[in-house]
């Protein structure tokens, strides 16, 4: 059976053997951060409605979950924000009646947890990971670019409001974009946000992958571990397991994104085209791909593009 809303599973490396549900079409998103490796916001808004239909996706749950297959986590994530389909909630407690057995999580910038009927849709999910990129407005605005109706101290007051009646797991993420969010003022602001949210735990990370930004940059690993370290022990993204050691992980997917792109240059988009994947789960692949050094980043007018490594 061919999903439309399931992909994976992925084999990530902070949730093991994920299984992904997307909610919103291609880059439906409140944000539109500079370092997306999806690429920009297509679509940029705060409205929750049913962008894809929840009978659907159940359906597809339904089919996909009947054999019971090994699932670490079943993951609301994708290209866009899971938050903003209005029926997350009905597919969470779809879930939780028909296979409590497996764990959820949502990924999620956090931006819509101000509002009362975004936080009881989702608290039966187990794991929460939401981002915090900055704690002021500017640096809000710099690295995430939100719609307009959106501000920073909504941000962190709907995370203070979730924590306060959400009794699962909440880890906190935040992404360092040299030059914006690792100075040291915004580290305190961050600090200090941190304090009143109260999260279970805090991971840093940063560039994997291209940006949305050719101008974005990965922090090196010592301003990683000096901003964690300050963070009180906040955990680094790069010490979880190494993707090929998750038992998802599918050497075949890689091998065909080698072979592809041995030919010629590939965009996500003519990977997707070719192999009929997931982009999320073509980016898992090309992250192990060019950590390994078997192909490497070439930029042009036309776009982001994948060649085998010279």
């Amino acid at each position: 059976m061919k999903y439309n809303y399931l992909f994976g599973p992925v084999p990530s490396r902070r949730l093991g053997i994920s299984l992904g549900v997307d909610l919103v079409p291609f880059k439906t998103c409140t944000l539109d951060c500079v370092y997306c490796e999806c690429g920009e916001t297509t679509l940029l808004t705060n409205e929750r409605r049913e962008y894809v239909p929840a009978e659907a996706v159940i359906c597809e749950l339904e089919e996909y979950l009947s054999s019971l297959p090994r699932l670490d986590y079943i993951t609301f994530s994708g290209s866009g924000e899971p938050t903003l389909n209005s029926e997350i909630g009905r597919i969470v407690d779809y879930l939780k009646s028909e296979f409590p057995r497996y764990k959820l999580c949502l990924l999620t910038n956090g931006t819509l947890f101000s509002s009362k009927a975004v936080r009881q849709a989702v608290d039966r999910i187990d794991m929460i990971i939401p981002s915090l990129d900055a704690a002021s407005e500017a640096g809000f605005k710099a690295i995430n670019r939100p719609h307009k109706d959106i501000h920073c101290r909504d941000l962190i007051s709907g995370l203070i409001e979730l924590r306060e009646q959400y009794r699962g797991t909440l880890m906190m993420e935040i992404f360092i974009v040299p030059g914006l969010n690792d100075t040291a003022e915004e580290m305190a602001l961050i600090k200090k946000a941190l304090t009143e949210i109260k999260p279970d735990r805090v991971q840093v990370g940063t560039l994997d992958r291209p940006g949305t930004e050719e101008w974005v940059q990965a922090a090196d690993n010592s301003k990683l571990k000096e901003i964690a370290t300050h963070l009180d022990q906040a955990e680094l993204i790069e010490e979880f397991a190494e993707r090929e050691n998750i038992a998802s992980f599918d050497s075949s997917i890689s091998e065909q994104i080698r072979q592809i792109v041995s030919r010629r240059p590939c965009t996500v988009k003519d990977l997707i085209q070719v192999t009929g994947k997931h982009q999320a789960e073509i980016e898992k692949y090309i992250e192990y791909l060019m950590k390994k050094g078997i192909i490497e980043v070439d930029r042009m007018a036309r776009g982001t593009f994948f060649r085998l490594k010279k």
